[in-house]
């Protein structure tokens, strides 16, 4: 059995060889100069002490892509070279500067919004080829979108859409909203509303959560949100409670808690999100596995939004055979182009405004519950585009759709 499989491989090396060899254009050098770009900070501490800070959250699945990408480049004379940097955030103009003089012209961002626009908004930077891995914000899809910024990451209307689209199959149409203060949970929230007007269902009532974060537990030893919880959710009988807490103030607390015995879910209990670590489907275990003998550790949505974009990186550089960020971006959106994510699908980027298509994951703590978008969830081009925003909906001008 080893000597016949040999042979297959030895067969098949002499085949590409040839090809190679016959072929001056496949046969040419190409190199592929990519950044990682993020800004020094602390790691986030979880709300759960159960949860462990991740210091090197998505430059290991950048990592890892690079990897495949290196394999499959060795064959077709690919050359890739990754330069991660961290500055502090004053210094990031500087640094990306210095990246574009040493020839980079793709970069992998992993920066907040003000930070992403900082950058992508430079006339230095109009040649560039970003790809955004951590700003869900909406706002970057559509009026302050910028031609040279793809985004990897699921905006919070495709999260909120998911979610949505179960809790509409479930006919659970009736929820309460609580929201954090800060300016993250506001957005998830405004998301939250836009997805109920979507799908027919109706927040009762819009909670505001007003509990100072921060102090667990009372001298007593008691948790003091066993308190709060159950007076701030007396409402109207109602189907669901979505939790808007990105900043991880409060929403661990919510399950089990309410005063209403109801599911919980959003930022928190059942999550919407890119990737989960309880996800086994479409080969997503090899992934996983890949991904913790690398970095000895669970992926997060980041880790797989890095790893994503590189893998989308090297699949466009195998289509255009160049490593040039502007014939990257005509691969990445020829209608021919198609990328395999662990998703079940092929996953395409959106033409009018560089989102990329893709199921969602809606899961437990511990268990993927279902994938969105949803089978009675029809659409003209892609079932995936009942999520989040679609082309009538778009008021992205830098781009120009092709649809």
């Amino acid at each position: 059995m080893t000597n016949s499989r040999n042979l297959i491989c030895g067969i098949l090396s002499f085949i590409f060889a040839t090809i190679l060899c016959a072929n001056p254009v496949l046969a040419a050098e190409v190199e592929v100069n990519i950044a990682y770009l993020g800004i020094e900070e602390e790691p986030h501490i979880p709300l759960s002490l159960v949860e462990l800070p991740v210091e090197d959250n998505g430059v290991r699945g950048a990592e890892l892509a690079l990897k495949d990408n290196i394999t499959t480049g060795s064959f077709l004379g690919h050359k890739y070279d990754l330069k991660v940097a961290h500055p502090e955030s004053a210094h990031l103009r500087d640094t990306f500067l210095n990246s574009l003089n040493e020839n980079i012209r793709i970069f992998i961002v992993d920066l907040p919004i003000k930070e992403l626009l900082e950058i992508s908004q430079l006339p230095e930077a109009k040649a560039s080829l970003l790809f955004n891995i951590r700003a869900p914000d909406d706002e970057l899809r559509n009026d302050l979108c910028q031609a040279n910024t793809l985004h990897i990451l699921p905006s919070r209307a495709m999260l909120a859409d998911a979610l949505a689209q179960y809790l509409a199959w479930k006919r659970w149409y009736k929820w309460i909203l609580i929201s954090g203060q800060t300016s993250v949970d506001q957005a998830f929230a405004k998301a939250v509303r836009r997805s109920a007007k979507r799908f027919g269902a109706k927040i009762i009532d819009d909670i505001t959560w007003e509990f100072k974060p921060g102090a667990r537990r009372t001298d007593s030893g008691h948790v003091t949100e066993q308190q709060v919880i159950p007076s701030a959710t007396q409402t109207r009988d109602y189907d669901f409670a979505i939790v808007a807490d990105e900043a991880d103030h409060f929403g661990e607390y919510l399950s089990y808690r309410t005063f209403r015995p109801r599911p919980v879910g959003g930022t928190q209990g059942l999550v919407p999100t890119s990737w989960h670590r309880s996800h086994e489907q479409w080969g997503g275990t090899q992934l996983q596995r890949r991904f913790k003998k690398l970095a000895d550790r669970d992926m997060t949505p980041r880790d797989y939004s890095a790893w994503v974009a590189m893998r989308a990186i090297g699949e466009a550089v195998v289509k255009a055979n160049s490593g040039d960020s502007s014939e990257i971006r005509a691969a990445l959106f020829d209608p021919n182009y198609k990328l395999a994510a662990f998703k079940g699908v092929p996953l395409t980027f959106r033409t009018w405004n560089g989102q990329l298509r893709q199921p969602i994951l809606v899961s437990g703590p511990k268990a993927l519950i279902t994938v969105s978008p949803q089978r009675q969830f029809l659409h003209e081009r892609s079932p995936l585009d009942t999520l989040g925003y679609d082309l009538p909906d778009s008021l992205c001008q830098e781009f120009s759709s092709i649809e």
